[in-house]
Formats: C-alpha cells, structure tokens, sequence
C-alpha cells in the first residue's frame, strides 16, 4: 500500500484560463465507503481502475490495480445510487501540478482542486494561490466518496 498525501480547495468559480489546461472526463462510482476507508472504480480517460483508499486528512493509505474493460462493466452495476462524474483539468503551479475537478451531474458548478505531495512536510509548506479558495482537507462533506451519495453541495467549508 502507498501513501497519498494531498491536500483540497473548493474554488469560488471555475479560473477563467482552465480550458487552456490538458484535460480529461472521469466517472467514479464507490463499491463501499465507511469512515476509515473506501473503495472505488473509475474511469478516466478511458483506462479503468479500482482504488482502496484508508484514513483521512492530509496522509492517507492508498492502493490502485488496473482493470480491464470488462471487469469495469461487471463493477459499474454495484456503484447505482453512489456516483460522482467530473472533467480533471491539469495546472502547473511552482513545480507542483494542481488538479482541478469541474462536477458535472447532481453537482454541476462545484470546482475543487487537489495537490498530492511527496511529503507531509512538503504539504505543509505549500502556499496556496488564492485563487484556489478555501481548503477543506480533510472535511469530510467534501470527499468524493459523500458527493458520491448525496444530490446536495455541502455547505461553506467549516473554518
């Protein structure tokens, strides 16, 4: 199992340069979340993978195998009732690629953006941009894994 450290903003609006950046549609659906883990399937880009993923926060444990056309059919059924769809748009910003998910669906409007890190630390000492927003590592209202069960759009982030 791998670590993923990542920390997430909810932006104000989608940046007015974001269709100049590369690209690519994803639909997530989630086979079962809890508080200390979930899993899911998605399909990005046309490649498919199922991911487990544990805790929260800023660090958190994360495994991912591919899967093949097929076994993405067979899963897909099971995720009814807990689906997410979104467009990922890449931004480069000192050094560190930002990746800014435009929701369509029951969500359509909510832009948030994730930056991985190779390090806690590395985390930590990030400035963020301030077109970015407020961030909400770790809010749980914001994880994909509760848009994916709820037709709402959380509230403000919690401060």
């Amino acid at each position: 199992m791998g670590t993923e450290i990542e920390r997430k903003f909810v932006l104000p609006a989608a940046p007015e340069w974001l269709d100049e950046v590369r690209s690519e549609p994803i639909e997530q659906g989630y086979l079962a979340t809890g508080p200390d883990a979930e899993v899911r399937i998605r399909s990005i880009g046309g490649r498919a993978k199922l991911t487990v993923k544990t805790g929260s926060g800023l660090e958190r444990g994360e495994t991912e195998i591919d899967l093949g056309p097929e076994q993405l059919e067979a899963l897909w059924p099971l995720t009814s009732g807990r689906r997410i769809e979104k467009v990922r748009h890449y931004a480069e910003h000192d050094g560190s690629t930002i990746e800014i998910d435009v929701y369509g669906g029951a969500h359509r409007g909510l832009v948030v953006a994730e930056i991985e890190f190779p390090s806690v630390a590395a985390g930590e000492a990030f400035s963020p941009p301030p077109w970015l927003g407020e961030e909400v590592t770790g809010d749980e209202r914001w994880a994909n894994r509760s848009l994916a069960s709820t037709q709402l759009v959380p509230g403000p982030p919690q401060t």
